[in-house]
């Protein structure tokens, strides 16, 4: 077994002119180690430096290719159908949820208007002051709204969006056929989208003219 060589063993009884040689030839070899490495980083765009400088860091977060993880609106298993409007008409919204909304819950989520992401989209709602009260119950397909009308008269003239609104919110529903308006447990006689008053069951074909499909 060969033992530990000492450093610079391996010249060891050489001549001098021979140990030379080949440091100088061990030099020049770094030299142009070190003389490719600069040339390298000089073609990869990096300037050399006299000076050391300092670096100013990127602000954090750093930027991603990531893309957000959908909210739970936007990644539901079924769909809400919401009427508000813009323009003087009617604007179908589709809304995502785990689960298929109760009748009352829908209303609900009408009156309370458009998210601030659809207001931004320009979306809008007729209802605000139209009634003090509504309430639905689901009888054999009909919903019977039951609305609590504005003792002074406003003067509004948008009353045909605020029923249509109800109107195609309502029957987008697959479970009901019809809407019927009341007040004091008397049918309530509604504007349609010609005009016309109706004091029986209405559909989303009342409202078809003055429905815009986004």
């Amino acid at each position: 077994m060969t033992g530990p060589v000492a450093v610079g063993s391996a010249y060891a009884g050489q001549p001098a002119r021979a140990v030379r040689t080949v440091r100088a030839g061990w030099k020049a070899g770094v030299a142009l180690v070190v003389a490719t490495v600069l040339a390298l980083l000089g073609g990869c765009g990096v300037p050399a430096e006299d000076q050391p400088r300092a670096v100013t860091p990127p602000p954090v977060p750093f930027p991603s290719t990531a893309t957000a993880a959908p909210t739970a609106a936007e990644t539901g298993a079924v769909t809400e159908v919401l009427y508000f409007s813009r323009d003087e008409r009617l604007v179908p919204v589709i809304r995502r949820a785990d689960q298929v909304p109760a009748l009352d819950a829908q209303l609900r989520a009408l009156l309370a208007g458009p998210t601030p992401a659809e207001r931004d989209d320009g979306l809008t709602s007729a209802l605000p002051g139209a009634f003090t009260s509504a309430v639905v119950e689901l009888v054999d397909g009909l919903a019977r709204v039951t609305v609590g009308l504005t003792a002074v008269d406003t003067g509004r003239i948008d009353g045909r969006l605020a029923y249509g609104q109800i109107v195609c919110t309502l029957s987008a529903r697959t479970d009901v056929t019809a809407v019927l308006f009341l007040e004091g447990g008397t049918p309530l006689s509604v504007p349609r989208a010609d005009g016309s008053l109706s004091s029986g069951p209405l559909t989303a074909a009342d409202y078809a003219v003055l429905i815009n499909p986004r």
